[in-house]
């Protein structure tokens, strides 16, 4: 399958490309649905809302944005960037860290506030790291990425869920040839938030923003595991807070 489309990338995110895009295949039996509600570069912008099950997502998740003909912006905990190798990789692929829990953390809303209005599509994990929700349905989400929403209330935020990642060796699950996992993601319809351009960002609205994402997030998972969410969601007990 080709990519949507086809916007310049530099060096280090076709390095990542060239190193992901045939490990992914190579693990994975790799199931899109509804690729072409990902905004076009040509359209500007875009928020990227995805639920998180596991840390090797991540790289199925690069495949399909770059796949749906995107260049990547992921807001990734700051500790990743401090890994040898890989850190630098990511630094010059554009990546942007994210200090869970501190002050630092504006600076990373500003940074992904500059790349929009470059037109580029940022990619975010709204629950903060892996759900902790028994089942794996998406958890309650931090509020971060409402507050991005009200930094750039005109950009879009398309809702993605994603299954299949998490499955561990001795369960029962799909496979494919060679034994490949199945993974599976779906895109909801792009969301128009932009009715909260100029709202006060207070505890109830932030709450209200970022809780309608994740529901649409919720409904794409919903889509794929075939079965019902629960009514409310999960409530972890633990803050994570990253060393500035």
């Amino acid at each position: 399958m080709s990519r949507l489309h086809k916007p310049k990338a530099g060096f280090w995110i076709r390095t990542w490309v060239s190193i992901l895009y045939p490990l992914d295949g190579l693990l994975f039996k790799i199931r899109w649905r509804h690729i072409e509600r990902v905004v076009s570069p040509e359209q500007g912008g875009v928020i990227i809302a995805i639920n998180h099950t596991s840390q090797i997502d991540t790289v199925l998740m690069a495949r399909f944005v770059w796949q749906s003909g995107r260049v990547p912006r992921f807001m990734i905990k700051a500790g990743v960037f401090g890994w040898p190798i890989v850190g630098f990789m990511m630094k010059g692929a554009g990546q942007i860290p994210v200090y869970r829990g501190t002050a630092d953390a504006s600076q990373s809303l500003r940074d992904a506030v500059s790349a929009l209005a470059r037109g580029e599509a940022i990619v975010i994990y709204p629950e903060g790291t892996t759900t902790k929700d028994p089942t794996n349905w998406p958890m309650q989400a931090k509020t971060g990425i409402a507050r991005l929403v009200l930094l750039s209330p005109n950009t879009p935020v398309v809702p993605i869920g994603q299954w299949g990642a998490h499955k561990r060796h001795g369960e029962k699950v799909e496979r494919g040839f060679l034994g490949r996992r199945l993974f599976q993601a779906s895109v909801g319809e792009p969301m128009d938030l932009s009715s909260y351009a100029g709202v006060e960002p207070t505890a109830a609205v932030l709450r209200e923003v970022t809780d309608k994402i994740m529901t649409q997030v919720t409904a794409q998972v919903a889509e794929l595991r075939g079965q019902t969410p629960p009514e409310e969601f999960f409530k972890p007990a633990r803050v994570y807070v990253d060393k500035t």
